[in-house]
């Protein structure tokens, strides 16, 4: 077993999460019903949002959101691509991660320019050990 202090952690995120809930409109591509209204965080890449709507991972949502001071809407083609049930206590309630697919980079950098201020939640759970870099910095006698 490998001490926690030395494994290397892994950060799976690409860009920061902001728990910030801003007025969305989230539909279903395939018969245009809405699932969702209000994000409960954000980030440039996706967001996840609460829905009871009856949706599969991998399935393709069309998504509008206001994220500005200035009021702009973004457009996006998006992918569900995580169902959270809501079964931990510090759950909200069965919600829905959303990657967005077609949201350009000059909108991303937007993004991030304005919620650069607003500091991300706090982690609900430890980072995951990276494994392959653990045997890594072991092979290589760091630590």
């Amino acid at each position: 077993m490998v001490s926690s202090t030395f494994a290397a952690r892994r950060f799976d995120r690409t860009s920061i999460r902001r728990m910030l809930k801003v007025p969305c409109v989230v539909v279903r591509e395939r018969d245009f019903r809405p699932i969702a209204s209000s994000t409960s965080d954000i980030s440039p890449d996706g967001m996840q949002v609460l829905s009871e709507a009856d949706v599969s991972v991998g399935e393709p949502l069309l998504v509008t959101f206001q994220a500005t001071r200035q009021g702009l809407w973004f457009d996006t083609d998006a992918t569900v691509v995580r169902i959270c049930h809501g079964l931990r206590d510090e759950d909200r309630g069965r919600s829905l991660g959303i990657r967005f697919d077609t949201l350009d980079s000059i909108e991303r950098l937007i993004l991030r320019g304005a919620w650069r201020k607003i500091p991300p939640p706090l982690p609900r759970r430890a980072a995951r050990i990276d494994y392959a870099s653990t045997v890594r910095r072991i092979a290589a006698g760091v630590g």
